[in-house]
């Protein structure tokens, strides 16, 4: 993406941040991020997207579901998503991440000025409806201990920065609300966005009336 110039004059380089996408297996959270990828991308900015559970399957292979596994591979996802941003690219962690304390330490591993902690919010039993992994139905049967919802707590954040409830809406739209939060906390530039037909035929009918009402 090129640099955008500042009012001085000088070119002001992308900032980095992470969005820290936290919920119950089956929220929505990899979808969401998906949706964010696409329109980011279309602003040109590079995103490295870090699933949960794309990142057990490497980088932290061989880990469980306990507390000390699940803490680990937390704070394996942060250090990335750190050095993603301190080099002003955007990380999107995509992560279960149920305990509030590990939360907090992620966000001092990336920086509290970087970090957006978005709540994926959905009911465990439409989660468990969903279960595109069938996770949750393995977790009923005992082949998974330990697994959030089921046997483990999920802690929600107490002061998430945005909410994303999943009941309703559409990731693309809940994509929308997610840049819409980033503009105003200056994390992305603002971006002009078009008025539709409708609307311009409808200002365009006010103005003719208003010109009309003056010229009596």
């Amino acid at each position: 993406m090129p640099a955008r110039p500042s009012p001085s004059g000088r070119a002001r380089a992308p900032r980095g941040f992470c969005l820290w996408l936290t919920g119950l297996s089956g929220a929505g959270k990899s979808t969401i991020a998906h949706a964010l990828i696409a329109h980011l991308t279309r602003r040109g900015r590079v995103v490295t997207l870090l699933d949960g559970d794309v990142v057990r399957t490497h980088l932290s292979k061989g880990l469980g579901f306990s507390r000390d596994d699940r803490d680990t591979n937390v704070r394996r996802i942060a250090f990335v998503a750190g050095e993603v941003v301190r080099h002003q690219g955007i990380a999107i962690c995509a992560v279960v991440s149920p305990y509030e304390a590990t939360r907090e330490e992620c966000r001092r591993i990336v920086g509290a000025e970087r970090f957006v902690l978005v709540y994926v919010d959905a009911p465990l039993a439409i989660c468990e409806q969903r279960d595109p992994k069938g996770m949750y139905a393995r977790a009923r049967r005992g082949e998974i201990p330990h697994f959030t919802g089921i046997d483990d707590p999920y802690e929600p954040p107490t002061a998430p920065d945005l909410v994303l409830t999943t009941t309703g809406g559409t990731p693309d739209a809940h994509a929308r609300t997610t840049l819409r939060h980033l503009e105003r906390r200056g994390l992305l530039p603002r971006v002009a966005r078009r008025s539709s037909p409708v609307s311009r035929t409808a200002a365009e009918r006010r103005r003719r009336a208003s010109r009309a009402t003056g010229d009596r």
